[in-house]
């Protein structure tokens, strides 16, 4: 009865002191959104059209300030991501970036061995990890519990930053804030990036509708930070897999050895 007690009362007083400290700080809580992704779950894998529209949105949109340093090039042709043919890749890195060569101490059109530039001209921050980073426990008040219950994640906090600016902005310090239900605190340096059809999609995709290409870039993130989510569900698969066979066989050799000594007792 204690411990059937105890994790509702721990819950209900993490949530009490998470909505003690907003109210004290004057923060809005985040509204974090619950978007449904084709790689959540533990048989769900990464849609390759959503990864391909996601790196156009990167490319056209974001790459201007945002860079994805720790991401190579070449993994653009992975078959758990985007799925681009060698040339194709090639083709990509040649004409979208261009890299320092320290040999001829000038720069040259990337190459697929090359990663994705950095980018800190305008301080913004990196990309490579964000949907990583942005993982941590979302709503209601920190607690984790929609985190734990719905799976919602880093991707979910990209699309719901995207797609949460409300329109309204004030002057700090010089500073141009902008209103954003769910970025921590309500208010965010960061202009509208997304406001729909930024982007012209290849016939038979979806219309780039903001909703539509916030989830898609979130997706695409979601990737650049966990390349081998579909590799390490697999092996998580064969490992549950294997322990419940070995689990199966030790219960049945355990009642064979013990079976005649229940018998003379």
């Amino acid at each position: 009865m204690l411990r059937q007690l105890a994790a509702p009362a721990l819950i209900a007083g993490l949530a009490l002191a998470g909505s003690g400290v907003a109210a004290a700080t004057g923060e809005v809580h985040q509204e974090i959104h619950d978007y449904q992704f084709s790689f959540e779950g533990p048989f769900g894998s990464y849609d390759q059209a959503q990864l391909q529209r996601g790196l156009q949105i990167y490319t056209q949109v974001c790459s201007g300030c945002h860079g994805l340093k720790f991401v190579p090039l070449r993994s653009l042709g992975d078959e758990s991501g985007p799925g681009y043919s060698d040339a194709e890749v090639r083709a990509y890195a040649e004409q979208n970036f261009e890299v320092f060569d320290p040999e001829l101490d000038d720069y040259r059109p990337a190459r697929p061995t090359d990663n994705f530039p950095e980018v800190d001209a305008v301080g913004a921050p990196d990309l490579s990890l964000m949907a990583k980073a942005r993982a941590g426990f979302h709503g209601p008040y920190g607690t984790g519990i929609n985190q734990l219950v719905k799976g919602m994640g880093g991707a979910e906090y990209i699309a719901s930053l995207l797609n949460g600016y409300t329109g309204e902005q004030m002057e700090q310090a010089g500073t141009i804030l902008y209103e954003n239900t769910a970025f921590p605190g309500g208010w965010i340096s960061m202009a509208p990036p997304l406001y729909g059809e930024d982007v012209s999609y290849a016939e038979g995709q979806p219309e780039p509708t903001l909703e539509q290409e916030a989830q898609d870039v979130a997706a695409f993130l979601m990737w650049t930070a966990e390349p081998k989510m579909m590799a390490r569900k697999q092996a998580g698969f064969a490992g549950v897999l294997f322990l419940t066979v070995l689990s199966v066989l030790l219960y049945l050799t355990n009642k064979r050895i013990w079976a005649p000594i229940k018998k003379k007792g």
